[in-house]
């Protein structure tokens, strides 16, 4: 079954929300996470040492998400895509297909995109330039409709006025939604990532692309929260796309399916804190904290099914990650 169908079937079943929120570090280790960061200093220790992947190839897992992003920033703002100096590199080389020049008129979108554009094209080349030799190509790469159709259809969004089509680059509100999928993936991919840096230069360029993300992380967000006051289903349609990347998340068991864990994902609708209702921008946990996600995880939501696929959604032939501690058994 393709991964789109299998992520459709999951959402379509999908039970009520679990309100309390799920320890990332519980399972760190047994998902075959980057951070080990809940568990006592002795046991991070020991599971490092043991599973550990090099620097090199955590930045090379950032360098597969940052090719998505300003991928599809660059189309969407430019009509093109990085230049080819950008995309060489170790491993196979696939190119970015099905992306176009965004129909964006909302002055102030049309310059966050243009920001964000700049600086995820810097992220490439500052990634590729600490990477040296190392660093992989592009993977091949879908920023088609079709594959946005298929994330929205399994969000649940309701397509029935475009004709059965959720088009990213159509128009102001589905360009932000789009992003909105990117966007918080990347945010708790670099965190989850950042626990096993050790070199004071590296931990300083990821602490750096870690805020960047996390403030178009919050542009986007906020960004729909205003438009969603003035139209309600797009912020809908947000918290759907949070639901959606939730369930993907979710830890997989060798002996049974899938398993749902909790609800670390949050929409941008408003919320009840005790300080009143307050907008929900920054999706923290009790103690303010954004949660991880493991390269499993991040998978699982760029190839649009919790199974244990090696490819699918928007890299059609898998990522280009050379280590194996940072892949699914079997996976690229």
């Amino acid at each position: 079954m393709p991964g789109s169908e299998q992520a459709i079937h999951v959402l379509e079943a999908r039970a009520e929300r679990r309100h309390q929120r799920r320890d990332f570090f519980k399972f760190a280790v047994a998902t075959a996470a980057i951070g080990a960061g809940g568990l006592t200093l002795a046991e991070r220790a020991q599971a490092q040492a043991a599973t550990a992947p090099s620097e090199a190839d955590i930045l090379n897992f950032a360098l597969n998400l940052e090719y998505l992003e300003a991928q599809f920033y660059s189309f969407a703002v430019n009509g093109a895509g990085l230049p080819a100096n950008q995309l060489t590199g170790t491993q196979t080389r696939g190119e970015a297909v099905g992306a176009r020049k965004a129909n964006l008129t909302d002055r102030a979108v049309i310059q966050y995109a243009r920001e964000i554009a700049a600086d995820e094209a810097a992220h490439v080349d500052s990634l590729r330039r600490a990477l040296s030799t190392s660093a992989v190509a592009q993977p091949a790469i879908d920023l088609s409709t079709a594959v946005f159709t298929a994330a929205a259809t399994a969000a649940g969004i309701d397509l029935s006025n475009s004709g059965g089509i959720f088009d990213p680059y159509a128009n102001d509100d589905n360009f932000l939604l789009a992003a909105y999928i990117f966007e918080d993936v990347g945010v708790t991919a670099y965190k989850g990532g950042s626990p096993l840096l050790s070199s004071p230069d590296i931990i300083d360029a990821a602490a750096g692309i870690l805020a960047a993300e996390a403030f178009h992380a919050g542009i986007i967000r906020g960004a729909l929260y205003r438009r969603g006051v003035e139209v309600p289903i797009v912020r809908t349609n947000a918290d759907k796309i949070s639901d959606a990347r939730d369930l993907l998340d979710g830890t997989t068991t060798s002996a049974g399916p899938p398993i749902r864990v909790a609800d670390d994902d949050q929409g941008i609708s408003p919320v009840q804190t005790q300080f009143g209702t307050t907008s929900n921008f920054v999706p923290t946990d009790e103690n303010g904290i954004v949660f991880s996600r493991t390269p499993e995880q991040v998978h699982n939501i760029a190839y649009l099914t919790r199974n244990q696929a090696t490819s699918g959604g928007f890299f059609p032939n898998g990522t280009n990650n050379p280590n194996a501690a940072l892949r699914r058994s079997g996976a690229n």
